[in-house]
């Protein structure tokens, strides 16, 4: 296929004509396009949700998807556990997942409008459009909220996350278990008391759930307990890492000194014998 620009993109790889020996231009495949994610003019990070040069599209999703993800994330509660759980406050818990359809489906709206084909952009987004009908395949798409936090540099939106969704877990186990037979957890201030206990894999025994959807949110809440020390304890060896790189070492200091002493010695040495008796 014939590139558009004399730099410009040819299907997924970047041609680039150069002069060669003979004065005769040759084509170059320097690099291949991310498909999840590359950096268009504006500096906005392009997506799947995105097109390619639509620099209006990519910057409402540089703008929107943060807040949209965290929204997912914090909102997992009410769109895991069924409205008729949430027992006085059903109505409520119902009126909050149509708000929350309202809210993914004025996103697709605002990104098909801002497609340069809206129609084609709603049928290769069917994810997007699930999550209107049903939030919480929204979270799906937020799981690039929590891979992204493993890049260095990410620690604060790690932990942002994780404590997020540890809230989640504590609701969730709260909503599921407060009812149950044998159930030993009734009260939020309990179940977040559960949930420190279980995020931190200490796992006092004085409350446990009795559920099994109870028991299900208890295993994530370990896993992301793991996956939180893991980070922590890989963020703080990599700065110590970074500052024995950067700080001169010991032997070579002393080294210095020793030479600059021999100078002066030597140097001292000098005057002492060019000096009359």
């Amino acid at each position: 296929h014939p590139a558009r620009h004399r730099n410009g993109i040819v299907g997924d790889v970047t041609i680039r004509r150069r002069p060669g020996p003979s004065d005769a231009s040759t084509t170059e495949a320097v690099t291949a396009i991310d498909a999840t994610s590359a950096t268009s003019a504006t500096g906005a990070t392009r997506t799947t949700a995105s097109e390619p040069d639509n620099e209006r599209l990519d910057a409402y999703l540089a703008r929107s998807q943060t807040a949209l993800d965290l929204l997912a994330l914090s909102s997992l509660w009410i769109v895991l556990v069924p409205p008729s759980d949430f027992g006085s406050a059903s109505t409520l818990a119902a009126s909050a997942r149509v708000l929350l359809s309202a809210i993914y489906g004025v996103d697709m709206a605002i990104r098909a409008w801002l497609s340069k084909h809206p129609l084609h952009y709603l049928r290769s987004h069917p994810l997007g459009l699930a999550a209107v009908a049903f939030p919480p395949v929204r979270v799906l798409f937020s799981v690039r909220l929590v891979t992204s936090v493993f890049r260095r540099g990410n620690l604060g939106r790690f932990l942002l996350a994780a404590t997020v969704m540890v809230l989640n877990g504590a609701v969730i186990v709260l909503l599921y278990e407060r009812d149950a037979q044998g159930s030993n957890i009734h009260t939020l201030g309990q179940s977040l008391w559960w949930s420190a206990t279980t995020v931190t894999t200490v796992g006092y025994g004085d409350y446990s759930p009795v559920t099994v959807a109870g028991r299900i949110i208890a295993v994530f809440i370990m896993i992301i307990g793991i996956l939180t020390i893991a980070v922590i304890t890989a963020q703080v060896a990599a700065s110590f890492m970074k500052q024995a790189a950067q700080e001169p070492s010991t032997g070579s200091s002393i080294e210095e000194r020793l030479e600059r002493i021999e100078l002066a010695l030597a140097a001292l040495a000098r005057q002492q014998q060019s000096s009359p008796d």
